[in-house]
């Protein structure tokens, strides 16, 4: 059954405070900061990588946990780790599908962003002059990044990447819609507060994360 819209300005602010108040978003909720360095900025990327994969957000987060885990905390580590080594990792942590695939990928990945940015997406943003458009289209022009992995991306990354906002995945306008808080990014950046990029940053992961765990009941009761 559809969730019935929140209709008053003030509920609206008040389910914003709610989603937004533990100062987290997606990806920090699951133990990945969001801070403006390389290690950082690359396990964002793949973390975002693996989420776009169909399947299981979970499982997404577990595979990029055991990347990490694996020692392979930044670009350049990553592209040295051996294939075999990749896959077995990303079996070991509930992968399903093409592993073989996946594991290329990430390699292909960590290889380019090592080799056009020498591991530091920092650079990528430099040379899009802090330019939103343009930081999408080099991003998109990364192995294995489409626009869904750059929404991902950029919906954690705005938090410190200003220039970004206003970012919304999908899930989070889906949830955005149900819940009546508005149908685009610009619309929640005008709950979040204007130049706000930190707070809506929480916002719409906080939002990915209801509609991906089907909790739209508990925020209406």
């Amino acid at each position: 059954m559809p969730t019935t819209a929140i209709a008053s300005t003030e509920e609206k602010k008040r389910l914003v405070r709610r989603l937004a108040g533990d100062g987290r978003g997606f990806a920090e909720q699951y133990g990945f900061p969001v801070v403006n360095n390389p290690s950082r900025l690359f396990q964002l990327l793949y973390l975002s990588v693996l989420l776009a994969r169909r399947g299981d957000h979970r499982r997404a987060v577990q595979a990029a946990v055991a990347v990490r885990e694996a020692g392979w905390d930044s670009a350049a580590r990553l592209a040295r780790s051996l294939h075999a080594d990749r896959v077995a990792v990303l079996r070991g942590a509930g992968q399903r599908g093409d592993v073989d695939a996946l594991a290329d990928l990430l390699g292909d990945l960590a290889r380019t962003v090592t080799d056009r940015y020498r591991g530091d997406l920092r650079r990528l943003r430099t040379g899009a002059h802090q330019d939103p458009a343009r930081e999408r289209l080099l991003l998109t022009a990364l192995p294995g990044v489409d626009d869904g992995v750059a929404d991902l991306f950029l919906r954690e990354t705005q938090a410190v990447w200003r220039e970004a906002a206003p970012v919304a995945d999908r899930r989070a306008l889906a949830a955005a819609r149900r819940l009546g808080l508005g149908r685009s990014a610009a619309d929640l950046a005008g709950l979040a507060g204007s130049g706000e990029s930190e707070r809506l940053a929480w916002l719409v992961g906080a939002l990915a994360r209801v509609d991906l765990e089907r909790r739209y009941a508990e925020l209406t009761a």
